[in-house]
């Protein structure tokens, strides 16, 4: 503890003198703190400390959720931002070379630490790959005339190149978000519905949709390709003047799409609304994302 001077004190009014009864006595009560009082007004009681611990613990636990929604939405906003600029370039690539180029998707744990290899309907699920070849030639010969939708054949590794590295994109699961129920255009919801409707006369608008969940046996390329230890069954070919055929195999389709859907670990988050939609033209090769 530590105490004022000897000469401080000594300098300090005493009890009962005029100087005392000037600046002391005349003050309110409430105001006068005799020597080696202490304020008990400005202390907190533990009773009142374990209160404001406890509205703290309230808010965090209330705001978690809230910023875990966000986080999941953020994620799957960049994720489809990502395969469409992967997309885009693609398409750039064929355009500028007068070339044809694959985009090729897969899908693996997330918690994978090595190349897997699985042929559709992709197991792994909270990381989608992508992946980007060209032909060198300018043309398809890369493509093995024999291959069938039961029969696939990889493209001919030797006439092909890489275009940049493979893409890991964490988070999501690459999936149907379901077909549109309505409401303005430019919406998840009122998106345009072709992708679900277009073939559905026949049962197979599923070849319109790219996903890892497809059980479709025929729905994969009939020319499949290997980069860096991963093997690519879903792609996008675009030829030279940026049209877009889905896994190489169908006619152009009017509009494909790629629907996204957040994942905590290997588990897809089946119950929340932040989902998200790339749409692809046939004939154009433009691509437009949707959020709800």
């Amino acid at each position: 503890m530590h105490y004022p001077p000897s000469n401080l004190l000594r300098r300090f009014p005493k009890r009962g003198s005029a100087i005392y009864s000037t600046f002391f006595l005349s003050a309110p009560a409430d105001q006068v703190l005799e020597i080696g009082e202490s304020s008990k007004a400005s202390a907190f009681t533990l009773v009142e400390l374990l209160a404001v611990v406890a509205i703290m613990i309230t808010m965090i636990a209330l705001a978690v959720p809230a910023f875990n929604a966000m986080r999941g939405a953020g994620d799957v906003t960049k994720a489809a931002y990502d395969i469409s600029g992967a997309i885009e370039s693609a398409r750039s690539y064929a355009i500028a070379n007068s070339t044809y180029t694959w985009i090729g998707f897969y899908e693996e744990d997330a918690g994978a630490l090595l190349a897997t290899n699985t042929k559709p309907p992709y197991t792994g699920k909270g990381r989608v790959v992508v992946a980007v070849v060209y032909s060198k030639d300018g043309t398809t010969n890369c493509q093995d005339s024999n291959a069938t939708s039961t029969n696939p054949i990889p493209l001919t590794p030797s006439l092909i190149g890489q275009l940049g590295r493979i893409a890991k994109i964490e988070k999501v699961h690459m999936t149907d978000v379901g077909a549109p129920t309505g409401g303005s255009n430019v919406t998840l919801d009122g998106r345009p519905d072709l992708p679900y409707t277009y073939g559905s006369a026949n049962s197979v608008d599923y070849q319109n949709r790219i996903n890892s969940d497809d059980t479709h046996s025929t729905n994969a390329t009939k020319y499949p390709f290997t980069v860096q230890g991963y093997t690519f069954w879903k792609t996008i070919r675009f030829n030279p003047r940026g049209e877009a055929s889905i896994n190489s195999t169908y006619s152009l389709r009017p509009l494909t799409e790629i629907g996204l859907r957040p994942t905590h670990g290997n588990a897809p988050d089946l119950a929340t609304k932040n989902v998200a939609v790339i749409q692809l033209t046939g004939i154009s090769g433009n691509t437009k994302i949707y959020r709800r």
